[in-house]
């Protein structure tokens, strides 16, 4: 039974109390790892990934590597209903002892921002007070936006939404900003993707920042290509040849200059 102490937990988001209560109305024996929670649920990987930290940290989850009787090292996944003693939970007081004084509440974790409605198209000379927001945002690419939308042509699943672009197109201007070409940018991008792909645009996000490459040094100029010479007809044996001007081959000897009348 999922206690009260976990559901009206302070410090807890709320994807890490969902994915405890899931956890703990599975059988045991069953699989909980991230591949799994993101096949059942449609958060991604980076969600999971840090909503099972948020229970490892304050004693509901462990995760320990065992070795088996065959000397396969393996991580098994322990749940548990109620955190042992020694965590960062304070236990409830006595009945018979007087309430604490009273403190500052702690601050909440930080918790991913989640997307914000789309901003006007066309805002108008009036609206001087989201200057500063402008300003702040960040510079994209001009084609970085081109370059997301064609991702569909590497995989039809990578079709994204137009929110999903403006999101995504910083993270590919840092890239084409130290020189990264764009072929291969959507190459790293679309290349190995899970059979179950339930949030394109969460895995795009985590390649573009684990996968970002170092400045890169410019390319060099490609070199002139010097066309062949055209080909001549030899005024002595009539061969072809190449050569830049009329007159005669090599192998002719060269012709008598005439003598003036």
């Amino acid at each position: 039974m999922v206690g009260n102490h976990l559901l009206q937990h302070r410090q807890l988001s709320a994807t890490a109390i969902g994915v405890a209560a899931y956890i703990q109305s599975l059988p045991e024996g069953s699989p909980v790892g991230i591949r799994a929670l993101v096949a059942r649920f449609p958060e991604g990987e980076m969600r999971m990934s840090s909503a099972l930290r948020e229970l490892e940290r304050h004693g509901y989850l462990e995760r320990r590597r065992e070795r088996l009787e065959t000397g396969r090292v393996v991580t098994r996944t322990y749940s548990y209903n109620k955190p042992p003693s020694g965590t960062d939970e304070p236990a409830p007081p006595d009945a018979d002892e007087p309430p604490p004084p009273n403190h500052d509440p702690a601050p909440e974790p930080d918790r991913e921002p989640e997307p914000g409605p789309d901003p006007d198209p066309d805002p108008g000379p009036g609206s001087q007070g989201s200057a500063g927001a402008e300003a702040a945002a960040p510079r994209v690419h001009p084609g970085a936006t081109a370059l997301l939308a064609g991702l569909r042509r590497h995989d039809p699943r990578l079709l994204l939404a137009e929110r999903d672009v403006r999101r995504l197109a910083p993270g590919v201007s840092a890239w084409l900003d130290r020189g990264a070409d764009p072929e291969a940018i959507g190459l790293a991008l679309s290349a190995n993707l899970p059979e179950t792909l339930r949030s394109p645009a969460s895995v795009l996000a985590y390649r573009l920042k684990a996968l970002l490459p170092p400045h890169l040094p410019a390319a060099p100029e490609p070199r002139p290509v010097r066309r062949p010479d055209p080909f001549q007809t030899c005024d002595g044996c009539e061969r072809a040849f190449r050569s830049p001007h009329p007159g005669r081959c090599r192998d002719c000897p060269p012709s008598e200059p005439r003598a003036a009348a």
